[in-house]
């Protein structure tokens, strides 16, 4: 990806917030801080374990990264906990 595509997709994203779709197919932003747990074990971070995202980042090989406790994790290791 060019620098300009790059910027161009960058001024929709912020690490605030991340967009979901429910399991009930609800399109809802979610606001950082947000709660997700483990799929499996990752760095200091066991599997089912809770964890609170504070940032939402996207890697240069443009995939989701969430910022916990100072750290970078791929979006995958996780499972968002949505309360509805």
């Amino acid at each position: 990806m060019k620098n300009r595509e790059l910027g161009e997709l960058l001024k929709y994203s912020s690490p605030y917030s991340i967009l979901v779709v429910t399991w009930r197919n609800k399109l809802i932003e979610l606001k950082t801080p947000f709660q997700v747990q483990l799929i499996q074990d990752i760095g200091e971070l066991k599997k089912d374990e809770l964890a609170i995202v504070s940032l939402v980042k996207l890697a240069t090989n443009m995939k989701t990264v969430f910022i916990i406790e100072n750290k970078a994790y791929f979006y995958y290791y996780f499972k968002i906990v949505i309360g509805e």
